[in-house]
């Protein structure tokens, strides 16, 4: 089994790096050898990097890769907007992560997207094929959820459509303990049968927090428009794509998954049991990370030495 690299491990944080990119400012930081296979990881709706957990990116990058973790804009270090009136679309979050690879001198990378992030990396793959070494979709979807436009996809779980068609308010931005208790309360709801660990997402909310001068703009994820549905073309994906998904996830149930890999070439899927629609939680990282770290080019069985 594979450990935590300690604190003195060359796997841990390189101090956070700003590249300018589209015209915005996006907080960086990377894990690893710089001259290792380069992997970067794309967040979902409202996470900074911060919710790609220090240790997951330093057991990730002791698999023999450079991982590096961006602050989407309007989170964490990263430019931030008029909180309600974001100016931008996901085309520029398209051309954001593009930018990071700009960055950090990347022809190309491994790709490993989670939720929206899997998203964009859907869009990354079939507009930009040669920036993208390998796709790793996690919690995601080829089209969001079912509905008139993607009748053949699940629905999410009747819970989860009762509370967006009546949400409930959001928190007071300026209280970090209200903040902290909002995205405590949204992991309970989005989570699978595997036990939310309170302590771990209480310490990278509030990490979040203090490290965004405007926590409040990371709403503007849920308000941002554009940019061309890619499911009809997903066919056209020539990486070779990796499909992680949670049998629980109430948001995109697992047939998404399935349809991901049936209609991406060759894709491999991985059941995470009981995982909801959530970050990939300490339990299954024994499953995930030998499975990226397979999927980009390590090889199988590997053993971490620490």
């Amino acid at each position: 089994m594979s450990t935590v690299p300690p604190a003195s491990s060359p796997f841990r944080a390189a101090p956070e790096k700003i590249v300018r990119a589209n015209g915005v400012d996006l907080a960086t930081q990377a894990f690893g050898d710089p001259a290792a296979p380069p992997i970067l990881l794309v967040s979902g709706a409202e996470a900074s990097m911060d919710w790609w957990d220090d240790d997951f990116a330093a057991r990730l990058a002791a698999t023999g890769r450079h991982v590096i973790r961006y602050d989407t804009r309007d989170t964490g270090g990263s430019t931030t907007f008029p909180v309600g009136a974001p100016t931008y679309t996901q085309d520029d979050l398209l051309a954001d992560a593009l930018g990071v690879l700009d960055g950090y001198g990347l022809a190309a990378a491994h790709i490993v997207g989670v939720s929206m992030g899997g998203g964009l990396a859907q869009c990354l793959a079939v507009r930009h094929p040669g920036r993208v070494l390998t796709l790793t979709l996690i919690s995601t979807s080829p089209g969001g959820p079912g509905g008139p436009e993607n009748p053949d996809l699940p629905p999410m779980s009747e819970k989860l459509a009762k509370m967006f068609a009546d949400p409930a308010p959001g928190p007071d931005w300026a209280d970090r303990d209200a903040v902290i208790g909002y995205f405590l309360d949204a992991e309970r709801v989005f989570a699978g049968t595997i036990p939310v660990d309170e302590e771990r997402v209480r310490r990278t909310a509030g990490r979040a927090f203090d490290r965004s001068p405007v926590p409040a703009a990371a709403s503007n994820h849920w308000m941002i428009e554009g940019g061309e549905p890619v499911r009809s073309r997903l066919g056209e994906i020539t990486a070779p794509t990796l499909v992680l998904h949670g049998t629980a996830d109430p948001l995109f149930p697992y047939g998404h998954a399935e349809a991901l890999a049936r209609e991406i070439p060759g894709a491999t899927l991985i059941p995470l049991p009981g995982v909801g629609h959530q970050m990939p939680p300490y339990e299954v990282w024994d499953t995930v990370i030998p499975a990226i770290g397979a999927h980009t080019g390590h090889g199988q069985g590997f053993v971490v030495t620490l």
